[in-house]
């Protein structure tokens, strides 16, 4: 069958390798994609936020599976449409994306479903927020309610952050984004990622995943969209994995009761507090770049995993993962995540991917008229090495990162070192 995927990142190159690797997959469309999907699938120019255009799309070439990578285009009800001209997608509609495009949404199924999560408060008005913030006092996280590109959210230690952030919100920082502001405790312990597969019924849980979102090394600076992940996650209990398990199955099963067909993939965003596992937050879709981590370990046909979930018979599906642990670091252009040039020449991909067992997924690059590849994004690409070992797969992405050259190249070196040294690690 024909296949059209949409989005143009790292997560989608990973997605794109896996989908066409399966011999269900003749031709697969990558809207708009980057410099790495053209190798594995024909990058097309459309617009993967418009509805009508996407369903048109699919439906004039023939596709028999719509798979949607980010979550603009989940959020604007991409999916909704697909499904009207019958194409199966792998992806939820507009209704379910609200678990990822309102926090505020979000808390209150939390809330209704009986899943654990931060205490909260939402607010319309910036004087009524101010006045929470300082009955509180830091620290505090403070939360634009819409997409804001990952900006929206502020971590805030001291109390003059947590008014300077809610200020942001309301002086229109993130758009339509922050006319709502969700105000939560701010909890402690680790944070852990843990994906599902579900077609609104059945819930598979993938394996576990770690990102690491700070810029700096040690878990500093601001907040990216991640430069780094691994899976699995070696310092969560049985019982804590239960208990994601739990709070993921206890939400779908809420949405359905609430009429809402979820069908696609549900990332719960966990911190492993002393009390157990809360949640922190859900996504509508596939993390970046835990993709990179998780899908490589994935044993299934992936086109017939999301094919069973856009159709909802998942329940025919036993997930299979490999045993090997897997490893992914980024690379960054200089100043990210603040202002970045881009167009610089990459060299040594080819020389990375020739190491066993390394893949190179692209996140922010483009190729040149004259086949140049080159920058063209803050994250640029994700280094994923699979080994035997933990240490082997983090020793092998390393030693492939170094091949890799661009102006700029930016890395963090502490890629999955607290979870080699153990829990006690993130008490120090």
């Amino acid at each position: 069958m024909n296949i059209l995927l949409l989005g143009s990142g790292g997560r989608e190159h990973a997605l794109a390798v896996a989908l066409a690797a399966s011999p269900r997959c003749d031709e697969l469309y990558i809207a708009p994609g980057n410099g790495g999907t053209a190798a594995v699938g024909e990058n097309v120019l459309l617009d993967a936020e418009d509805p009508a255009a996407v369903a048109d799309f699919a439906r004039e070439t023939g596709c028999g599976l719509v798979v949607i990578g980010p979550e603009a285009p989940l959020v604007v009800g991409v999916a909704d449409a697909v499904r009207a001209v019958g194409i199966p997608c792998f992806g939820p509609g507009a209704e379910g994306a609200q678990v990822e495009g309102s926090k505020k949404f979000s808390k209150e199924l939390m809330e209704r479903a009986g899943v654990p999560t931060a205490a909260y408060a939402s607010f319309t008005d910036e004087a009524a927020a101010l006045a929470y913030v300082r009955d509180q006092g830091a620290p505090l996280v403070v939360k634009a309610d819409g997409l804001a590109a990952g900006k929206g959210v502020v971590v805030a230690t001291e109390l003059s952050q947590a008014e300077d952030a809610v200020r942001a919100c309301f002086d229109g920082a993130f758009g339509k984004a922050g006319a709502t502001v969700v105000i939560e405790e701010m909890m402690t312990g680790p944070e852990c990622s843990l994906l599902a597969f579900t077609d609104g019924e059945t819930v598979r849980p993938m394996c576990t995943s770690q990102d690491h979102k700070r810029a700096l090394e040690g878990d500093r600076g601001p907040n990216t969209g991640g430069m780094g992940a691994y899976a699995p996650v070696p310092i969560v209990t049985d019982e804590e994995h239960a208990a994601m398990v739990d709070a993921l199955e206890k939400t779908v099963a809420q949405l359905h009761a609430e009429g809402i067909d979820y069908r696609g993939c549900l990332y719960g965003g966990f911190m492993l507090t002393p009390a157990g596992p809360k949640v922190l937050e859900f996504n509508a879709r596939f993390g970046d770049p835990e993709t990179q981590v998780v899908i490589p370990r994935l044993e299934n046909d992936l086109v017939e995993v999301m094919l069973a979930v856009a159709e909802g018979r998942l329940s025919e599906v036993e997930l299979r993962w490999s045993d090997r642990w897997a490893v992914t670091v980024v690379l960054t252009s200089a100043g990210y995540p603040g202002s970045y040039e881009k167009g610089k020449v990459i060299t040594g991909v080819e020389d990375a991917e020739a190491m066993d067992d390394v893949t190179v997924y692209h996140a922010g690059t483009a190729l040149t008229d004259a086949g140049e590849l080159v920058t063209s994004g803050g994250r640029v690409l994700d280094v994923t090495a699979l080994g035997d070992t933990f240490e082997a797969a983090r020793d092998r992405a390393y030693a492939a990162c170094e091949k890799i050259q661009f102006e700029g190249k930016t890395l963090r070196h502490d890629i999955g070192l607290r979870a080699l040294r153990g829990r006690a690690a993130w008490d120090e």
